[in-house]
């Protein structure tokens, strides 16, 4: 950031509108918190988010990719260190298939280790005749349908900041200690996996790292003393949406006296919630993490200058990361006038694609779903729009779990209407499990070699 944001300060947000946030009952109770947190150890620090912002920084200039996934909504009933293993170890899958195949660098962002609260479309919800507040994540309230578990309670922002503290310790572990070690890849395949004709692709794409690996070792490279094959950098992110918790969580960084947001590397800003006057636009103009921000079918050109004119005066590159998300139908057209607002205006920026919450549907079972298809077809559409513009394709933003589930239908697994019910285990939104996300990982690095294929025609 360089230079303190003007008339910001941690609690500025305050003086602005906030929407989606809850309203808690005991305002002592909170305030006991806010100063509880306030006096724990950052979970990550300054010079991280920095190291994160210069890779994005590369990623906006056209050398690189970023690889953002991980759960809808964490939860505390669900914690345990298999299905965090899980997810990072297909986050890892995802990454090799892609550098593997593109010849780019992946950055890893995990939404993962805070990923807690959500949006709601309403506050109260209806059941037989009885109204309660809304499910807004565990770090909020419970998601059973009970008078007291739906009343906001400040005290679980505490147990959110243990949980998170335990997985960013476990994931630090994993992407430092070993677990990374591109010698592993084979290791990395989950059971499961075996059903998907997409198992097999990445065996045989193991099979060939391996062999490039054995080749470098007889030259004298040997990935034991290699850090970057050793190990790798892996990334936090959360939408920032509960404004007490991340204030509680905002630390002076001693070396630059930069403020930044120490719940997580990265944060962003909902589609819901980044409007003229947003208090967490106001919030997060202030901290020196690199931000995303949703673009939907909503979002104007002009409107979105100006929010990059707040949230990024200095035009420093990595600083933003525009997620769009506009389903398989509208991504053409609403995204391009988008991109070509940003590339006249000049503000460098990532563009990454959220193929899920525009694709939503009920399937005839009742049960929420996003078929796979549609998923792709975002996915192609953007990378459609970028070849015509110019611009660089450069990130996807996925909900996804190593977990075995059943909540998005299609893919080479094949999962039916039928089958969704057969292992739907998500706390709100349908995810990708580890054979879909393989597959799509396939996919991305075809169209990233054909977006490189084109650079090279244009030069």
């Amino acid at each position: 950031m360089g230079k303190q944001a003007t008339g910001w300060s941690p609690d500025s947000w305050k003086n602005f509108e906030a929407k989606h946030l809850p309203s808690y009952a005991d305002a002592a109770s909170l305030a006991d918190v806010e100063k509880r947190l306030g006096n724990f150890p950052p979970l990550v620090f300054a010079g991280e988010a920095r190291a994160l912002k210069k890779e994005l920084g590369e990623v906006a200039e056209g050398r690189g990719f970023l690889l953002q996934g991980g759960d809808c909504a964490e939860s505390f009933a669900e914690f345990h260190p298999d299905n965090i293993r899980d997810t990072f170890r297909v986050i890892l899958q995802m990454a090799v298939v892609m550098t593997f195949a593109s010849k780019q660098k992946v950055v890893k962002v995990g939404r993962m280790a805070g990923q807690f609260a959500k949006p709601r479309s309403s506050n109260f919800e209806t059941q037989d005749g009885v109204e309660l507040p809304s499910y807004f994540g565990d770090n909020i309230n419970d998601i059973a349908f009970d008078a007291t578990g739906r009343q906001p309670n400040a005290e679980r922002m505490v147990q959110a900041y243990s949980q998170a503290a335990a997985t960013l310790n476990l994931l630090r572990a994993f992407a430092g200690g070993g677990y990374a070690n591109l010698r592993q890849v084979h290791q990395w395949t989950l059971d499961f996996m075996d059903r998907s004709p997409w198992g097999t692709r990445f065996a045989e794409m193991a099979d060939r790292i391996s062999e490039a690996l054995d080749f470098m070792q007889a030259c004298g490279v040997d990935p034991a003393t290699v850090p970057q094959l050793k190990g790798t950098n892996f990334y936090t992110s959360h939408e920032a949406l509960l404004l007490p918790y991340e204030q509680a969580l905002t630390r002076q960084d001693s070396l630059s006296g930069d403020w930044f947001d120490t719940s997580a590397h990265m944060l962003w800003i909902g589609d819901r919630t980044r409007f003229e006057g947003s208090a967490h636009v106001e919030y997060l103009r202030g901290v020196g993490n690199p931000i995303g921000m949703k673009c939907g079918p909503s979002l104007e050109p002009d409107a979105l200058l100006k929010m990059l004119d707040t949230l990024n005066p200095e035009r420093e590159a990595g600083r933003i990361t525009l997620i769009s998300r506009f389903g398989h139908e509208k991504v053409e057209a609403g995204l391009a006038p988008l991109v070509r607002a940003v590339k006249a205006e000049g503000h460098p920026v990532v563009w990454s694609c959220d193929p899920m919450h525009g694709n939503v549907i009920k399937a005839a079972s009742g049960l929420k779903t996003r078929p796979f298809n549609r998923i792709l077809a975002e996915v192609k559409g953007f990378f459609a729009v970028h070849r015509a513009e110019g611009t660089h394709a450069g990130g996807i933003h996925i909900e996804m779990t190593g977990q075995d589930v059943t909540e998005c239908t299609g893919g080479a697994v094949a999962i039916t209407d039928e089958t969704l019910s057969d292992r739907y285990r998500t706390h709100c939104d349908p995810r990708l499990n580890a054979a879909q996300s393989i597959e799509l990982a396939f996919l991305l690095a075809e169209e990233l070699n054909s977006e490189l294929q084109g650079r090279r025609d244009a030069a």
